[in-house]
């Protein structure tokens, strides 16, 4: 397996220069500035953006895969995700995603595996672990944030795949998108989901 450890600050700043300076220190993101040399030997100011990382879950309870529907106050409408969240500073993301997971569904599970870690923006310093949860079984009610709406339901491995045509869901879609278009990338995807 991958390493799993979540960024703690100092590992996201570990790729910028040592004359970065922190500009902005807000609750959830950080802000840091530089002078860059450019190939002409000109100056300009670059910036980096270091965030929490976060986690998702593809949760496999019997045949099936977990999704939410959910709202929150600062979206205009509701979407469809995955069970995760944030992780807090320096928090390793595996344990991350088993407490988000327990939180948001009231679901464990004693399986786990790293499926990916992507970090989509370069100019961010901000990773998203996915990992898959076999065998979940209920183990408590579900205890929300307070700006939080969940509903979890359950759906096949085909409705799944397809969840990258609904754009009310934007997780996973390059790997939803393989899965649909190519079988052996589908017939991959099914086997590392279901073990």
């Amino acid at each position: 397996m991958k390493d799993h450890r979540s960024n703690t600050m100092k590992d996201n700043r570990s790729n910028m220069p040592g004359d970065a300076k922190l500009v902005f220190k807000g609750e959830l993101f950080e802000v840091w500035q530089w002078q860059q040399e450019m190939f002409d030997g000109s100056k300009a100011i670059f910036e980096r953006i270091v965030g929490q990382d976060s986690v998702q879950v593809i949760a496999v309870v019997g045949s099936e895969i977990m999704i939410q529907d959910q709202e929150q106050p600062a979206r205009v409408s509701k979407f469809l995700s995955l069970p995760g969240g944030r992780c807090e500073w320096g928090e390793d993301s595996l344990a991350c995603a088993k407490r988000e997971f327990l939180e948001e569904t009231g679901y464990a599970s004693d399986d786990w595996e790293l499926l990916q870690n992507v970090s989509p923006m370069g100019k961010m310093a901000w990773t998203i672990y996915t990992y898959i949860a076999r065998d979940c079984r209920k183990v408590a009610e579900p205890h929300l944030d307070a700006g939080e709406k969940i509903e979890n339901r359950l759906i096949s491995f085909d409705e799944f795949t397809k969840l990258e045509d609904e754009p009310r869901f934007r997780s996973l879609a390059p790997t939803l998108i393989r899965a649909q278009y190519d079988g052996s990338k589908r017939a991959e995807l099914q086997r590392r989901i279901f073990g």
